[in-house]
């Protein structure tokens, strides 16, 4: 097939009103449809109506060490829960603090400790004149959201198929400023890459300037698989034990997309110093996480193959969406050079790049025809994707048959938009 930049100013007309035309036809139809996030669909949150039928008072509202969950105590979480979570994370229970509901609650406050206390008695980051964040892009919108409600500067490093560009941030942890980074290290949002090992590697035994740089080791989707064959991510705490770097690496994670999101339980791992540091912070902040709420997950989720079976179940519902979002891309954008995409093994997202420059647009004819999507230039901090080219795709939420519909729209649009450019681009020359 001849690829569009190689098309007469003829053939790109005609290319140009077929594409038009379909989506006229589309628009006709009335369609909204809403993937701006990556929010379980209803089916998703069914597998989980167990946990309202538990009856707790079979163990007395007690957790295994005889703690009353009803009552006031156990700063960190009950130990069953500590327990189920030091498996995902793959560390001991002690190195993991059990918590509310929320990771990205977690992340913010960690984020906000570091700024106005330091991190291990180190100096406030607040008091560090024009301190640097690294942001991989594209990324998660809500961590670039956080580092910048504190004052941070953001700088981009590349994603690459391994993980981030780990020359670029060699390079620049060589500067004390630069005090931290953030990562979904599995499935990454929204490219779905998981980090290779060397790179995992890499980031446990780099040199940094800043004694206390910070890796904000987001596990939003560590057991989140779609298919048997699987990615697989190195335990970066036991890289960091062999390197001496155990305090770089603070993890978060929660079942907000196991069980329900915003009434799940998260958590965060961290090394014995991060922990004792972290500890300090939630004597002042909280008396006791919601230990009720812990007590029923882990009673219903014994450990670890648990909940793999449980997201086994998941990846059921949402293969179907994964699958027909790719085929509709595949049928109508494969082999004309104006698109492309990645194909996930798991997570929640599919990353389309299109021509540069025509990412705003597409994303406003879908908005135009009822189709909603993630907030172009929303992967890259303050809003700005340098080559506007990235659109995150959500195919979670909607049925088979809605995912079918906006793919089709989506199709249309980024051929009017790589026909639009093409054309402009053509009458300057």
């Amino acid at each position: 097939m001849k690829t569009l930049d190689n098309f007469s100013v003829e053939e790109l007309h005609r290319f140009e009103d077929e594409a038009k035309k379909y989506y006229g036809e589309l628009k006709s139809r009335k369609v909204d449809i809403n993937m701006a996030r990556g929010k379980p669909c209803a089916e998703q949150l069914e597998l989980s109506t167990e946990l309202f039928d538990l009856d707790l008072s079979q163990c007395g509202y007690k957790a295994e060490d005889g703690t009353d969950c009803r009552n006031y105590g156990l700063l960190c979480g009950i130990p069953e829960c500590r327990r189920l979570f030091g498996e995902v994370f793959g560390v001991d229970p002690k190195n993991v603090i059990a918590c509310g509901s929320s990771s990205l609650n977690l992340m913010f406050d960690y984020f906000s400790q570091c700024y106005t206390h330091g991190v291990c008695g180190s100096k406030p980051w607040s008091q560090v004149p024009g301190y640097k964040i690294i942001a991989v892009v594209p990324g998660y919108d809500r961590h670039f959201a956080v580092a910048q409600y504190f004052g941070a500067e953001l700088v981009n490093v590349k994603m690459t198929a391994d993980g981030p560009d780990m020359d670029a941030i060699e390079e620049l942890v060589k500067d004390p400023a630069v005090k931290g980074m953030f990562c979904v290290p599995k499935y990454s949002n929204p490219d779905g890459i998981t980090y290779s090992d060397k790179t995992v590697e890499r980031l446990a035994s780099m040199k940094t300037a800043a004694d206390d740089f910070r890796v904000i080791w987001d596990e939003a989707y560590i057991i989140h698989d779609l298919y048997d064959e699987k990615d697989e991510l190195s335990n970066v705490f036991e890289l960091a034990k062999k390197y001496g770097t155990e305090d770089r690496f603070v993890a978060f994670a929660s079942t907000s997309k196991i069980t329900y999101p915003g009434a799940g339980v998260s958590a965060v791992a961290a090394s014995d110093a991060n922990i004792e540091d972290i500890k300090k912070r939630l004597t002042v902040q909280i008396i006791s996480y919601d230990k009720l709420n812990q007590l029923r997950h882990s009673f219903l989720y014994k450990n670890l193959d648990d909940l793999k079976a449980q997201m086994a179940k998941h990846a059921e519902i949402l293969r179907p969406k994964f699958a027909k979002m790719a085929e509709v891309l595949h049928k109508r954008l494969g082999g004309l050079g104006i698109a492309s995409w990645t194909d996930p093994k798991g997570g929640y997202f599919i990353s389309l790049n299109v021509d540069i420059g025509s990412a705003k647009r597409v994303g406003e004819l879908c908005r135009e025809c009822g189709v909603t999507l993630t907030g172009v230039g929303a992967t890259y901090p303050y809003g700005n994707d340098p080559d506007d080219a990235n659109i995150r795709l959500a195919p979670s939420c909607p049925t088979v048959d809605e995912i079918e519909t906006a793919a089709e729209v989506i199709c249309a649009a980024v051929k009017i938009a790589a026909a639009e450019q093409l054309l402009g681009k053509g009458e300057k020359e």
